[in-house]
């Protein structure tokens, strides 16, 4: 099975041996992104609704850059530092960028490393 990587400029630097995006077999498979702006690598100041809007900033830079759109994600995973308190502040942030359909989804609580959020997406890249 032939895969592509994709790794672009306008997203976070990865922290770590990976790609920010991978293609293969017409899907697009995200790493997980943090709230770190692309430009400064800083985590955005503010609450998990600041910070989710940042995170799915950046995985919409790379949703693009492989050619397809946030109306083309399928599935979603979250991880929140704090489930039960942060739930509804994230829930109303990603809702103000997916549309009906929406993506399938699981959201998780998670220990994560001084971030609020950690989303990563699954893709139906559109055919050519």
């Amino acid at each position: 099975m032939p895969k592509q990587a994709i790794l672009i400029p306008n997203a976070p630097t990865p922290a770590g041996p990976y790609s920010h995006g991978v293609v293969a077999n017409g899907f697009l498979y995200t790493a997980g992104f943090g709230p770190q702006d692309p430009a400064t690598g800083e985590v955005v100041a503010g609450g998990v609704a600041e910070q989710t809007a940042q995170v799915l900033r950046n995985i919409e830079a790379v949703v693009t850059a492989a050619g397809a759109t946030m109306d083309d994600v399928v599935k979603t995973t979250a991880h929140l530092q704090h489930l039960k308190r942060d739930f509804a502040a994230y829930n109303a942030a990603y809702a103000a960028v997916f549309s009906e359909p929406y993506p399938v989804r699981t959201t998780v609580g998670s220990e994560l490393y001084d971030i609020l959020v950690e989303i990563d997406v699954v893709v139906a890249l559109p055919a050519e």
